[in-house]
């Protein structure tokens, strides 16, 4: 099982950016798969969340800015960032559990500039 980010980049405040998560070896609707960030001197923090059914969970600073979504086809799971903040600016993961430990994907730097 692994996971790929990838999307990150450089974008002013107001931007919006892709990122990507491409899963391999398994099948990403039959795992829960998240985003977190960590953004510079601060701890890791969930993002958004996708359940095996569909559901989706934000945390506040990101509800209404942001999207999850998911291809079962590409084996994928995005993240849509909207009206990007300055404080939006971190390292994202992806990430999921796979027989009780938590896998983590490579981070993709994000950087939003005001």
């Amino acid at each position: 099982l692994q996971l790929q980010a990838s999307g990150g980049g450089t974008v002013q405040a107001g931007g919006s950016l892709r990122l990507s998560c491409a899963a391999s070896g398994f099948a990403v609707d039959d795992y829960a798969i998240a985003w977190y960030r960590q953004p510079p001197g601060k701890e890791r923090e969930l993002v958004a969340s996708i359940t095996s059914d569909g559901g989706t969970t934000y945390t506040d600073p990101v509800k209404g800015r942001f999207i999850i979504s998911r291809s079962n086809f590409e084996d994928a799971v995005y993240l849509q960032m909207n009206s990007l903040k300055p404080e939006d600016t971190a390292v994202y993961y992806c990430s999921t559990v796979d027989r009780g430990r938590r896998r983590w994907g490579q981070g993709t730097l994000v950087t939003v500039s005001s």
